[in-house]
C-alpha cells in the first residue's frame, strides 16, 4: 500500500531528497590504521567491511569507529589479525567489487554493515536479496569465512536528518529489504542478521543528524563482540 502512496510523493521526495543532500554535513572517514594485529590469544582473522558506518565515519579517529571498538574488545581474548575495508557511499554491489580486488586472504569471520544506501537508492527488495546472498557467498566460499555477521538497516524512519514524507517511505522501503534479505539468507547457516542495541536517542547520534557516534560504536561493538566470543568458544 506504501508503494501505491508514494508514487504521487514522488516530485516532492525528489525535492526532498536533493535539500537533505544540499544540507548534509558532509563528515569525512576518520584516520588512523585499517588493517593490523592485536592481543594475545586463539587466532582471530576479521574483515569489517561495508558503507560509511563501517569505515567510522560520525567519529574522528578509527580508534573510536566500529573497527577500532570491536578489536580493542576482542584482542582482550584473540590475536586479531584485522582489516577494514569500507567506503561512504558505497551499496552492496559496490563491496563486490571492493572484495573482488582484494588479494586471496583466509578470514574467519566478518562483519558487513550495508544497506543505508541500497535504500536510499531505492534497491529493489529482490535485487538486494540477492547481491547481499552473493557476497556472503563470497566471503564464505573465496575467503572461508565461517560466521557473517551482517548489520541489520538502522531506523531510517527516525534519522533526525530527514524530513517527512521523506523519511517515511525510507523507512518503509528498507523494511522491504531486510524482510527479502531474512528470507533469501535463512538457510545460510554461517550468515546471521543482528540490530545493534543501540537506543535511538541523540546521545548517540554524530553531528550530521545521521552516522553513529563513538557512544554508539563502542555499544555497537559491544554486542559483536559478544557473538564472536561465542564463536571462539565453539
Amino acid at each position: 500500500m506504501d508503494r501505491i502512496l508514494r508514487i504521487p510523493l514522488i516530485p516532492v521526495l525528489a525535492v526532498q531528497g536533493l535539500m537533505v543532500r544540499s544540507r548534509a554535513q558532509m563528515l569525512p572517514e576518520p584516520g588512523g590504521p585499517r588493517r593490523g594485529r592485536a592481543g594475545s590469544g586463539p587466532a582471530l582473522r576479521l574483515l569489517v567491511t561495508g558503507d560509511s558506518s563501517a569505515a567510522g565515519v560520525g567519529v574522528g579517529a578509527q580508534a573510536e569507529a566500529l573497527s577500532g571498538a570491536l578489536v580493542s574488545r576482542l584482542s582482550q581474548h584473540a590475536e586479531v589479525d584485522w582489516r577494514l575495508e569500507a567506503t561512504t557511499g558505497h551499496r552492496t554491489r559496490d563491496t563486490l567489487d571492493r572484495l573482488a580486488a582484494l588479494p586471496d586472504l583466509r578470514l574467519d569471520v566478518a562483519v558487513v554493515a550495508l544497506g543505508v544506501n541500497d535504500t536510499t537508492r531505492f534497491m529493489s527488495p529482490k535485487a538486494f536479496a540477492r547481491r547481499q546472498t552473493e557476497l556472503v557467498q563470497i566471503l564464505i566460499n573465496r575467503f572461508g569465512v565461517q560466521l557473517v555477521l551482517l548489520n541489520a538497516i538502522p531506523p531510517i524512519a527516525q534519522f533526525p536528518l530527514l524530513p517527512n514524507p521523506l523519511a517515511w517511505a525510507l523507512g518503509r522501503h528498507a523494511e522491504r529489504l531486510e524482510a527479502a534479505r531474512q528470507a533469501e539468507l535463512a538457510q545460510m547457516n554461517e550468515a546471521e542478521i543482528l540490530a545493534p542495541e543501540v537506543p535511538f536517542d541523540p546521545k548517540y547520534i554524530a553531528e550530521d543528524g545521521f552516522h553513529p557516534n563513538a557512544l554508539a560504536y563502542s555499544v555497537w561493538a559491544e554486542q559483536l563482540d559478544r557473538r564472536i566470543r561465542l564463536f571462539l568458544q565453539t
